[in-house]
């Protein structure tokens, strides 16, 4: 899968999730810079991408996450 599709399905769930697309997707993006990407979120996030992708994370792969473009390297590296 392209990385531009990754990115274009996570963009989705977060818009879907947060209500709202005031962020601009890059690599360095973080949840502090997203109004209402809380904690709670965060795993609701993290769920709705394991199920759209098909894959599983483990809680030691989510720690190391750093930014939007860690994540979506991590997810790359599932498909």
């Amino acid at each position: 899968m392209e990385r531009i599709e990754i990115i274009n399905r996570v963009e989705k769930i977060l818009v879907n999730l947060l209500k709202h697309h005031n962020f601009e997707m890059r690599d360095d993006l973080t949840a502090a810079d997203v109004k209402g990407w809380d904690s709670l979120t965060h795993i609701m996030i993290i769920d709705d991408i394991e199920k759209d992708f098909g894959v599983k994370f483990k809680i030691k792969e989510l720690v190391r996450l750093t930014n939007m473009g860690s994540l979506i390297e991590l997810i790359n590296s599932k498909l």
